[in-house]
């Protein structure tokens, strides 16, 4: 009897600790704006760092898109990331996110913007000239979870002016910032969708490249890239994890500052800031202003459903603007 519970106690003492040694591991989502080797040259220093200070077991987790990373958090794959505004949405509407810190741009801007590029050469001047729609033109849009590559274009290039992106140009595919970039660059499409921080990296590696792109468009300014939690990680990881960040590279932290601030640097970023999910409510707004123009646009809807579907979303719309209102008026 005694061997039996001595056994029991042994595979109670093993399962203990591989139960701790699992809910010490944390898979950091890097969505995917970028090829996976840049990303994880970039990113890899931190995450050593954060791994090195928490004492959490952090392990980089790439997928081919966006989806990846929010179907990673959705089924526990993936307990904390970082996203753009537009996939942080979708992670904290089906994937049990929460928004807990900001990345903050190198330059201290407020933001970034989104831009809509041409090859240098191009006859296109202006926004106007690629919204002739005569279907002459091969145009890039980002990932469908992107904020600049896709729902900030969408918004306030397409819906705004009643356009269906597919109706509009010969082609239009989807991809990454870089690979859009260099889409453009190589004269493989006419025009696509980017944003100032992958133009300023791609500036500053691949300066050929950079030297044959031109901007035609730019954005109202969105809100810097989110960081992202489970809220089911444990409170004292979470504790742990928002402490690493918004210490990283300040007076704060523990470490080496500086070499801190080269990784921060490598990222195009300053030290972080605190942030929460309602860093997403412009970005409701948006995808809200998207929707309500490609109803209007839907030659298939009667005009009753019309009416209908723009009511329901105007509503929406209405209630987000509000609740940023009040943020923004204190």
């Amino acid at each position: 009897m005694n061997a039996i519970l001595k056994s029991m106690a042994a595979i109670s003492v093993v399962f203990t600790m591989t139960s701790a040694a699992l809910a010490e591991t944390i898979n950091f989502g890097i969505i995917s704006t970028e090829s996976q080797q840049n990303l994880k040259t970039k990113w890899q220093p931190l995450l050593d760092a954060m791994k090195e200070k928490t004492g959490l077991d952090v392990k980089p987790f790439f997928a081919s898109d966006y989806a990846g990373v929010i179907e990673g958090m959705r089924f526990n794959k993936v307990q904390l990331a970082w996203y753009g505004n537009k996939s942080a949405m979708e992670a904290v509407d089906r994937a049990d996110g929460q928004i807990f810190a900001q990345s903050v741009p190198v330059g201290g801007e407020p933001g970034y913007w989104s831009l809509v590029i041409v090859p240098k050469d191009s006859k296109l001047q202006t926004i106007d000239d690629v919204l002739k729609c005569d279907h002459s033109l091969n145009f890039g849009l980002g990932d469908v979870n992107s904020t600049s590559g896709y729902l900030v274009p969408m918004t306030f290039v397409f819906a705004k002016n009643g356009i269906d992106a597919k109706k509009c140009f010969k082609n239009v595919t989807n991809a990454n910032h870089e690979t859009n970039a260099m889409a453009v660059a190589n004269g493989q499409v006419d025009a696509a969708a980017n944003n100032t921080e992958n133009m300023a990296l791609i500036k500053e590696n691949n300066p050929e490249a950079y030297a044959k792109i031109r901007e035609i468009w730019r954005s109202p300014l969105i809100p810097s890239d989110p960081l992202v939690w489970r809220k089911d990680l444990p409170a004292e990881a979470k504790a742990k994890i928002r402490d690493f960040f918004l210490t990283y590279g300040t007076e704060k932290s523990t470490g080496n500052v500086e070499e801190e601030k080269k990784v921060l640097a490598g990222l195009k970023w300053a030290p972080f800031r605190a942030s929460d999910d309602n860093q997403l409510l412009p970005i409701r707004v948006m995808e809200l202003t998207k929707a309500i123009g490609q109803v209007e646009a839907d030659t298939k809807l009667s005009a009753e459903e019309k009416t209908a579907k723009i009511k329901k979303l105007t509503d929406e719309k209405a209630a987000y603007e509000a609740e940023l209102a009040k943020l923004t008026n204190g």
